[in-house]
């Protein structure tokens, strides 16, 4: 199977989930979409990382999230990392624009330099940049493989304004079946989307990234994932490209699947 390494600055190029329990968490979404896993030595008393794979392809990483932040309610979640040429001048730039800085810059060795950030309306993302050859690859756009990324958001221009500024993105207005959905350029190329947060079935959710998936069969996956413990937190559903489903899994880590037409 293909596997990207040759992201660009700006394009979303990594994701990985935090589980309150990460074994049980690996288990599901091997089962789920056909993955394996490989959990990694840890450095001196490093907390416990593992690599997601669809065949020899690599998909994203898994975490054990600490006892401090479970009692602290953090739900389990899956993080999108955006790639960037200097980590540390972008998290410079976001304290700049109003964002916050949760994690600062810190090297995993042999494979590159992450930071973590909250943007001005709270929602978490990350960035990444990449030394040596870029390992396994990143499966995109395959079954099973990362899709899409999508800003849930109360206030689209204040955002745009913050990753425009950040990232250099532009944006396009796309409206979709009375939702106004904005499309997020980078460097020309479809990299992202934010969905406006209105109605009451928003109450009480912060902002936040969400995580797409390739899937052959939408109806199936979404099936598959409530008979095992999971949820269905929005049902198949078809839109211009195709077809998705807003699912979560067991421990109530959300993510997205979707079937594009073609």
């Amino acid at each position: 199977m293909p596997a990207r390494k040759d992201f660009a600055p700006g394009e979303f190029c990594w994701i990985d989930l935090m589980a309150h329990d990460m074994e049980a968490a690996a288990a599901w979404y091997n089962e789920l979409f056909g993955w394996t896993h490989l959990v990694m030595e840890s450095p001196g008393d490093g907390p416990p990382y593992a690599f997601f794979f669809k065949g020899e392809a690599g998909i994203g990483g898994l975490g054990q999230m600490d006892d401090a932040m479970k009692s602290q309610g953090v739900p389990p979640m899956w993080n999108s990392y955006v790639c960037t040429a200097d980590c540390q001048a972008t998290e410079a730039r976001v304290q700049e624009l109003g964002g916050t800085v949760t994690v600062p810059t810190m090297e995993v060795p042999g494979f590159g330099k992450l930071a973590f950030f909250l943007d001005p309306e709270g929602a978490s993302f990350a960035a990444w940049q990449t030394i040596g050859d870029g390992g396994h690859g990143v499966l995109v756009q395959e079954p099973g493989g990362m899709s899409w990324h999508e800003l849930m958001t109360r206030d689209s221009a204040k955002a745009s304004s913050f990753y425009g500024k950040l990232f250099g993105w532009e944006f396009a207005a796309m409206p979709m079946a009375g939702v106004d959905y904005t499309m997020v350029k980078n460097a020309g190329k479809d990299a992202a989307g934010f969905m406006p947060m209105s109605g009451d079935q928003f109450e009480g959710i912060p902002a936040h990234w969400l995580v797409y998936f390739a899937v052959e069969d939408c109806d199936a996956i979404a099936a598959k994932a409530a008979a095992t413990g999971g949820r269905i937190h929005v049902p198949p559903t078809e839109i211009p490209v195709g077809k998705f489903s807003v699912l979560g899994d067991p421990q109530g880590g959300g993510f997205a699947v979707v079937q594009l037409k073609g």
